[in-house]
């Protein structure tokens, strides 16, 4: 780590209590000029550190700004081994790690930011992706298995995201099957992951698996074509704080102990339990028809099973149908 990442790590552990420039540059190992230097930066960057005579600097509990260190700091051991990247902007994080991947980058890389200005979802529709209100992110995954079984990879992402908002916010979750979270009847996470296959194993070359989370209400609300389906995990500022890194590293940590064994399926009790429309009529959208069915159950391999009105019953696969929840 760089002298300031060393000094963000230190005062980060000790938000809102005051350390001396001098312990600072003792501990580290560093000059008194060097912390100067760094706070300063640190400040710029939006840091909200509070520098006072004979009493050394403090980090704001209130600050919520993404960061590597932040992050870092509340992984776990299946964790720990992630390479965590922040930027302040990038068109698309996905389309980030896919770059990284084909050049030959390793498992493991993390690349969040703070807005995504081409942001994208399900069939190349738009997310909308502010500045300091999310979470954007994705990771670069080089899994042994088969084509096949890459809506493993989507589906335990869901039930990570959901246990993980669970968890920090202590709100429900739902999840509209295949993979979008919901709160209180809106979508507040979008997942979408993309991979290519290698030809000679038979198993993905490399998954690239993006999460986006409205954490807050954007300043200005969401736009207006999305405003009644979209919500946020946190609807004002009293809940601020240093909730994003800490919902980033909880997912992120669900999701690794999933992956461990991912074949082994640890996530599917939990994911069948926040389907939220199991028992309810639903609108299959299939070869351009639609079709009335009951949601009955979802199989080991995370496939709706459907009853028409006809009696006829049918197992639907993600990449095939659309569902409309009716009502």
């Amino acid at each position: 780590m760089t002298v300031k990442e060393r000094i963000l790590a230190l005062l980060d552990g000790n938000r809102g209590e005051y350390i001396s420039g001098e312990e600072i540059a003792g501990k580290l190992s560093v000059t008194r000029s060097a912390v100067w230097k760094s706070i300063k930066s640190l400040q710029n960057e939006g840091y909200s550190i509070t520098a006072v005579t004979n009493k050394g600097y403090s980090l704001s509990p209130n600050t919520d700004i993404l960061s590597a260190v932040a992050i870092s700091n509340y992984l776990n051991i299946e964790s720990k081994n992630l390479q965590i990247e922040v930027l302040k902007t990038v068109p698309s994080t996905n389309e980030a790690v896919k770059k990284l991947a084909l050049n030959g980058a390793t498992e493991g890389i993390v690349v969040l930011s703070e807005e995504q200005t081409a942001g994208r979802g399900r069939k190349s529709r738009q997310f909308f992706s502010p500045s300091g209100t999310g979470i954007y992110m994705s990771i670069l995954l080089r899994p042994k298995i088969s084509a096949q079984d890459s809506f493993l990879l989507t589906t335990s992402a869901a039930v990570a995201v959901s246990m993980a908002i669970e968890s920090i916010a202590h709100k429900d979750t739902q999840i509209k099957w295949v993979n979008d979270v919901f709160m209180d009847g809106k979508k507040v996470c979008g997942i979408l992951t993309e991979a290519a296959l290698s030809l000679e194993s038979g198993w993905l070359d490399y998954a690239v698996l993006g999460i986006g989370i409205n954490v807050s209400l954007p300043s200005h609300g969401f736009p207006e074509e999305i405003t009644d389906i979209a919500t946020s995990v946190f609807s004002d500022d009293k809940n601020s704080g240093d909730l994003r890194n800490r919902l980033a590293a909880e997912i992120l940590n669900n999701f690794m102990v999933f992956y461990a064994r991912l074949t082994d399926r640890l996530f599917l009790p939990e994911y069948k339990k926040r389907i939220f429309f199991l028992g309810k009529v639903v609108t299959v959208l299939k070869e351009n028809k639609q079709c009335q069915a009951t949601a009955i159950d979802i199989d080991d391999n995370c496939r709706l099973k459907v009853r028409y009105e006809n009696g006829d019953e049918e197992y639907l696969s993600s990449g095939e149908v659309s569902i409309k929840v009716n009502g």
